[in-house]
């Protein structure tokens, strides 16, 4: 398998050095050259797989021939080992025709651990293999930080640097990554918002001489190895809701695109999937998007559900690239003038290719609020303020006959002020976090410049302090 970039200016490269080098070195997201396709036959014979060898299998014609599958088997055995349901995955009904699947069920409590424990045995595999160090920089807007720490603590071959907005994740999520004290760990509270952060992280990474210099790679979905090891879930869900003989429709809670994206490529894969519904919170652009083609940025607003608080959503270039007819140029000339400008002009016929699979629905916080009170007294399901919005846009666009399955991305003991204002209930920490609002802290605040960040990079390989 070969992989090549959406803006057409960078090297074809194999999994393996896509997974190492994440942005490509024209600014374009990696894409595999040709899609794999699953037969019937091939998807029936998924059917009853532990889940980490149904991921293993899934993942496998992205990997090859880099990666075999029984090494890929044995990382992924290993990476939901710690995981804390025995489905890692589980299903559960909340109204007709309307299921949750639970992705919360890693070492942070959310979606980002299913592909990031994943990627810390990739990265560790094929580091040892070249007998190489990286530098992961990574921007958070709440769980990707913590779970990429999580994933890549302790190890002797990466150095980690996190980016979060400073006071705009939820105290728990903050705390899930500062509290991590292993010296190759770095957080960095930058005084911006996430989409500051994302766009510092990509800088650096268009600076060549400092990418080479630190040996920049990265975790969160801009690495293609994070969108294949998410893609496994979706076809775990449909294979147990009667696929591939009956469609199902999914619901995704997003902001950065890439949890719904993967989705996208389980489809592309030959996985019956009727309809793909996104979740928005007040920070809509996706939902204007696909409601009104309009895609403007507006400026981030603080809301009840923080990794959602995105207005430049870096995975839907993937999408638009392949809604383009994977017309790389095009696709390069429409980010570019996004960027530039803050408003796409995307064709009326793209758009249109676009409404065919995706719907849009966005909640406000009062919305959001009193759908996790209406979940919560109709199904007796506690779901956290990223979630419901996935229920919610789920019910809204069932359609009968097909099932529905609404993502479900954290879990509700990380938003523990939502919850209590919307339900009166405090949902308790597991007792591996029981600890955490006694454990030390420890990162640096740093303003949204390039310059600073470069700074807090190479002090951080150094061995500079963040207390």
């Amino acid at each position: 398998m070969r992989y090549i970039s959406t803006r057409g200016n960078a090297p074809a490269l194999s999994f393996s050095d896509v997974l190492l080098t994440g942005l490509a070195e024209d600014g374009g997201l990696y894409l595999p050259e040709t899609w794999p396709e699953f037969s019937l036959s091939d998807w029936r014979a998924l059917r009853g797989l532990p889940y980490p060898e149904l991921a293993a299998r899934v993942m496998a014609p992205f990997a090859a021939p880099d990666i075999s599958f029984e090494t890929l088997k044995t990382l992924c055995e290993r990476a939901y080992a710690g995981f804390s349901h025995p489905a890692v995955v589980p299903l559960t009904q909340v109204d007709d025709g309307l299921f949750v699947q639970e992705l919360f069920h890693g070492p942070t409590l959310a979606f980002k651990d299913m592909a990031m424990q994943v990627l810390g045995h990739l990265f560790e595999h094929v580091l040892t293999q070249r007998n190489e160090r990286v530098t992961i920089v990574a921007a958070t807007s709440g769980d990707t930080g913590s779970a990429a720490i999580e994933a890549c603590r302790g190890r002797e071959r990466l150095s980690v640097v996190i980016l979060h907005p400073k006071g705009r994740t939820s105290e728990v999520q903050r705390r899930q990554m500062t509290t991590v004290l292993e010296p190759n760990v770095t957080n960095l509270a930058v005084e911006g918002t996430f989409d500051d952060c994302q766009d510092l992280v990509k800088a650096l990474f268009a600076d060549m001489s400092f990418r080479r210099e630190m040996n920049l790679s990265a975790v969160n979905s801009i690495n293609w190895a994070r969108i294949a090891a998410q893609i496994p879930y979706y076809v775990h869900a449909a294979l147990a809701l009667g696929a591939p003989e009956r469609e199902v429709s999914f619901a995704v809670p997003t902001g950065n695109f890439g949890n719904i994206l993967a989705a996208w490529a389980a489809r592309r894969m030959g996985l019956p999937i009727r309809h793909l519904c996104v979740g928005s919170n007040r920070n809509d652009i996706l939902t204007r998007f696909l409601n009104a083609n309009d895609m403007t940025i507006k400026g981030v607003v603080p809301s009840l559900s923080p990794s959602m608080d995105i207005q430049v959503s870096s995975n839907f270039e993937r999408l638009l690239f392949e809604l383009l007819g994977r017309d790389a140029k095009r696709c390069a000339e429409l980010m570019t003038g996004f960027r530039a400008s803050g408003h796409m002009d995307i064709p009326a016929e793209t758009w249109e290719r676009a409404r065919d699979l995706f719907s849009g629905l966005a909640l406000d916080d009062a919305q959001t609020e009193a759908a996790i009170r209406s979940v919560h007294l109709r199904s007796g399901y506690l779901a956290d303020p990223h979630s419901v919005i996935g229920i919610e846009a789920g019910r809204q666009f069932r359609q009968p006959g097909i099932p529905m399955v609404a993502e479900a991305t954290a879990h509700p003991a990380k938003f523990p002020d939502a919850m209590v204002a919307a339900t009166g209930i405090l949902p308790a920490l597991p007792p591996h976090m029981a600890d955490l609002f006694e454990r030390r802290e420890r990162y640096r605040t740093v303003p949204a410049t390039q310059n600073a960040i470069k700074d807090a990079v190479r002090a951080a390989l150094a061995g500079g302090s963040t207390d």
